[in-house]
């Protein structure tokens, strides 16, 4: 029910479209930017159940309890610890290994708030996991969510970050000043 509600909330009242094509892959890293936003949760989740796609989202393991376990888990949610005793890098690349199908949504910023530098886990998950990466903007200013065409990460790690920034270069986060490159 909530994934038809985020559905009608994005399309009918938010009024997103839906620019190119998801890949048929079943283990991908999803690099969405820019992240400003509670609401790009609920994009996402519309969008996903648009597309009647599988992708999967790790949050952290505190949000998780008697009350939120199901609802979390219904939507692809994944428990992590990020207390810094975990490498995240690790416990994400062994939820690729244990799933036959694992795409995972990750926002390079880690945050919803302004940031000087994308966080590098997603690049490092994709290395050690042999997956490809299709990064995905949502551009509140245009009302778009823009698939772009599968990556896959070459270990020349500036010029891949260079070019996958690039991408998102006039993309505007619901809260534009949050969404600068």
């Amino acid at each position: 029910m909530f994934s038809y509600v985020c559905k009608l909330l994005t399309f009918k009242i938010f009024r997103f479209n839906v620019k190119g094509n998801f890949p048929n892959i079943k283990k991908l890293v999803v690099l969405v930017f820019p992240h400003t936003s509670n609401w790009d949760f609920i994009i996402a989740v519309g969008v996903r159940t648009l597309l009647r796609e599988e992708i999967n989202f790790v949050i952290k393991k505190e949000y998780y309890n008697f009350l939120t376990t199901n609802f979390f888990n219904s939507l692809g949610g994944k428990p992590i610890d990020r207390s810094g005793k975990m490498n995240s890098v690790e416990v994400i690349s062994e939820m690729f290994e244990n799933n036959e199908v694992f795409r995972i949504a990750i926002a390079p910023e880690g945050t919803r708030k302004l940031v000087d530098h994308w966080k590098t886990g997603f690049y490092h998950i994709a290395l050690k996991t042999n997956c490809k990466i299709v990064p995905v903007a949502f551009d509140w200013k245009k009302r778009e969510v823009r698939i772009f065409k599968v990556f896959s990460a070459t270990s020349s790690f500036d010029n891949d970050l260079k070019f996958l920034k690039s991408l998102f270069k006039g993309v505007e986060g619901k809260i534009p000043e949050n969404s600068k490159l």
